[in-house]
């Protein structure tokens, strides 16, 4: 499972049959610190509530394409769910 905070949101005019009524929202991937890491991509909204500004939980590859239903759609980043809170350890503070 990777975090991602969504930064907006992709409007298809033409969507696969399994795909109709999900939305699809722009990502931008984060590191375990919370910072951007790699160019942002856009993900299947399988929760159907996640909005600009929200850190959510999302899979990529298969897992992406089972996670909505019907099963194994064509897509590569499914969020599967929104992240309420984020808490991080340092590597040195713990034993």
């Amino acid at each position: 499972m990777l975090l991602g905070r969504v930064i907006g949101t992709v409007v298809a005019t033409v969507a696969y049959d399994g795909l109709a009524g999900v939305p699809f929202l722009f990502v931008q991937p984060l590191d375990k610190r919370g910072a951007p890491q790699g160019a942002p991509l856009v993900a299947a909204d399988a929760t159907r509530m996640a909005g600009p500004g929200e850190l959510v939980a999302f899979e990529g590859g298969r897992e992406a394409a089972l996670a909505l239903e019907p099963w194994f759609v064509p897509v590569d980043h499914t969020i599967v769910g929104i992240v309420d809170r984020h808490d991080r350890y340092d590597e040195e503070a713990t034993p």
